[in-house]
């Protein structure tokens, strides 16, 4: 018969396992940063693979402008997806450009609703960045992207 562990033992298991019980307080070193992507004018370009129609394998490709949530120009969006699972969501990466530096990210971008896409890399004022993002179809030819992220210093 296995014995449950006592809360102490759970309790020196949790930092010998390398796990913290992080607190209520927002991390301080967590930066916030809101863009749209524009695809009204540039929607993105399909290249049919497969079956005819919605299938796996078509990609996406796209280069478009990136908002701020004033609508003004403050970059660029380009990037490519391949259709994993019709219908519901492709598999992603792209790139935001900056005058400042550019911020890499991918992961699966779903048709609905909001996706969870990682922050992979990034140049200039965003080396050492990591977090996540999520990017939202707003329906009306944009999404909107915010990036929750670290930069870590050399």
């Amino acid at each position: 018969m296995i014995k449950p562990l006592s809360l102490s033992v759970f309790a020196a298991l949790i930092p010998a396992l390398g796990l913290t019980l992080g607190g209520c307080s927002p991390d301080p070193a967590m930066q916030t940063l809101l863009t749209i992507a524009d695809a009204r004018e540039h929607p993105a370009q399909t290249i049919d693979n497969g079956a005819p129609g919605d299938s796996a394998g078509d990609v996406l490709t796209f280069d478009q402008p990136l908002l701020n949530q004033d609508m003004q120009v403050v970059g660029n969006n380009s990037g490519i997806c391949i259709r994993t699972l019709p219908g519901h969501s492709f598999q992603c990466q792209w790139t935001l450009t900056f005058d400042n530096g550019t911020v890499q990210v991918a992961g699966r971008e779903m048709d609905q609703g909001t996706s969870r896409i990682a922050i992979i890399g990034g140049t200039g004022d965003y080396t050492g960045i990591h977090g996540q993002m999520t990017s939202t179809n707003n329906n009306d030819g944009t999404f909107t992207q915010v990036l929750h992220y670290r930069l870590d210093q050399d």
